[in-house]
């Protein structure tokens, strides 16, 4: 059976990704961008929700990232990332929770990261903001035990989007190194030893969101290669 899915972030990327491997398994895809669906914006949450029609998937994947020591990361950059990563999963969730409740189906996974279970250096708002849609993650599921409804999340690792070059970049402008280099520096934070790919996520998320996942809830699916023990 078909079902209505929505990838917040969804236009490139892990977001990409995630879209067309339901849509090739038959689903029904809405994958929003920034200008069709602000995460940040109640109001804009709340009408591109009430478009949609009933959401059997939720995947909250919309997010954003700086790079600073604690020192020089300001306020700004702090509350976009918390508003993006933590915040806009909180309004989608919000928005779809109802319909999800009374049909007593339906399926949130977030994508969160690696960030959200331990702390990286000069990652402060990424960091916690991702530690708060994990905890979001978890309160969501708190409550929705024992219902048809899930939540949970996958955490990777580095993944090969635009925000990771963004990173590699980074490193190249205040290193020196070669880009080779400044991606193998990240890639050596996990046991992998690479990037992920997009696809792999992608497959995470259709393990946790597929019909046959009911009694997984309030979980968090590490994708790093064994890095960390839960």
């Amino acid at each position: 059976m078909s079902r209505l899915v929505v990838v917040t972030g969804g236009t490139r990327g892990i977001g990409a990704a995630i879209a067309a491997r339901f849509r090739d398994a038959g689903d029904t895809v809405l994958a929003p961008g920034r200008s069709e669906c602000d995460v940040t914006d109640e109001n804009a949450v709340s009408a591109y929700f009430a478009a949609a029609g009933p959401v059997d998937v939720l995947i909250n994947n919309a997010g954003i990232s700086s790079s600073a020591p604690v020192s020089r990361t300001t306020l700004d950059e702090w509350r976009q990332q918390i508003d993006v990563n933590a915040t806009g999963a909180f309004l989608c969730t919000r928005a779809v929770l109802p319909g999800m409740r009374e049909r007593d189906s339906g399926r949130i996974v977030t994508v969160a990261s690696t960030a959200s279970h331990v702390g990286y250096r000069y990652t402060a708002g990424y960091t916690a903001s991702k530690h708060a849609a994990a905890g979001l993650m978890r309160a969501v599921a708190a409550e929705l035990a024992g219902t048809g409804v899930t939540a949970n999340a996958v955490c990777p690792a580095f993944v090969r989007t635009d925000m990771t070059a963004t990173s590699v970049a980074r490193i190249q402008e205040r290193t020196g190194r070669a880009s080779e280099e400044a991606e193998a520096a990240l890639a050596s934070a996990s046991p992998l030893g690479r990037l992920l790919e997009p696809g792999e996520v992608a497959f995470a998320v259709s393990f946790l969101a597929a019909p046959e996942a009911a009694a997984i809830n309030g979980q968090t699916l590490v994708l790093d290669g064994g890095g960390i023990q839960l």
